[in-house]
């Protein structure tokens, strides 16, 4: 038995190596096709922009052709690559968009359970967003221009310890979904504590969307949030305070400060940190005896 397994280690090790090298090569090959389209998209963008200067005829679909190619592939993609480089890769009191842009503040934390959190944010009229899909995307662009309302409109990924938000809740205002309340959270990795010490087991991000506009560093269309986002952290703090939780404000938690988000809106924040731990759920009540008897 041990010369056969001996006689079969060399045979495996090249198939291993086989896949090790194909494996490479595909990535490179991604790598160098995502190159390619970058490269492409801005000599298009910049070729259709300087025909356009020239052109005295100005075609307006040409401008069209420009924000597509812009706001699809360029400037997202020169994000990623930039933000990889420039934005550190760990917890720094911020939230990150899809393309490594900095968002809005992490500004509150919870200690609970999913099944807690869920019942305290429904106990505050707080509506569970849905997942974004093609239809719910449909339908959020459709009913902010129709001013129809959609209370569990999706919310756009955010990113905190490299993962999207975990839950998102709402509340629509003036029953339109291009203004509402909504706060996201994040579940924290096991073990990770807060700097200072503080184990708990949900961060979140609550911010106000104002309106819908273009965003500064994308170009492509998306919620604008209220620059005080104090307020906001405030509004669900004293939500899930009336609920029965107890709060612990940690005090300039981070610096104060004034900053853009990944859309490019103003943001400010005084750096406190409400810590919400959560009142445990209630078991239901035993039934009575014989409540479910037959007669």
């Amino acid at each position: 038995m041990e010369g056969a397994n001996a006689a079969s280690a060399p045979a495996a090790r090249p198939r291993h190596w086989y896949r090790r090298l194909a494996g490479t090569a595909v990535l490179a090959l991604q790598r160098l096709f995502y190159l390619a389209t970058t490269v492409l998209a801005g000599w298009a963008v910049y070729a259709l922009f300087l025909a356009e200067v020239d052109d005295d005829g100005r075609q307006p679909w040409a401008f069209l052709i420009i924000w597509v190619l812009a706001a699809s592939l360029l400037l997202p993609r020169l994000n990623r690559l930039l933000t990889r480089i420039y934005v550190p890769d760990y917890f720094i009191g911020r939230a990150r968009t899809v393309d490594g842009l900095l968002g809005g503040p992490v500004n509150l934390a919870v200690i609970g359970t999913p099944g807690a959190l869920r019942a305290a944010m429904a106990a505050g009229d707080w509506t569970e967003a849905d997942p974004v899909t093609w239809r719910s995307s449909w339908r959020i662009v459709r009913d902010s221009v129709l001013r129809r309302s959609y209370p569990a409109a999706p919310v756009s990924p955010l990113f905190v310890f490299g993962q999207k938000q975990t839950l998102a809740f709402e509340k629509e205002v003036a029953g339109s979904p291009a203004q509402r309340h909504h706060v996201r959270y994040w579940s924290c990795p096991p073990g990770w504590r807060l700097p200072g010490g503080f184990a708990v087991d949900f961060v979140g991000a609550a911010t106000f969307d104002r309106s819908v506009g273009l965003s500064l560093f994308t170009f492509q269309v998306a919620h604008k949030i209220a620059e005080n986002t104090d307020q906001e952290r405030d509004l669900v703090t004293a939500s899930l305070q009336a609920g029965g939780a107890s709060v612990h404000t940690v005090r300039h938690f981070s610096t104060g400060y004034h900053a853009r988000n990944g859309g490019g809106d103003a943001i400010e924040t005084d750096g406190d940190l409400p810590i919400v731990a959560l009142a445990p759920l209630q078991p239901d009540p035993p039934p009575a005896p014989g409540a479910g008897a037959v007669r």
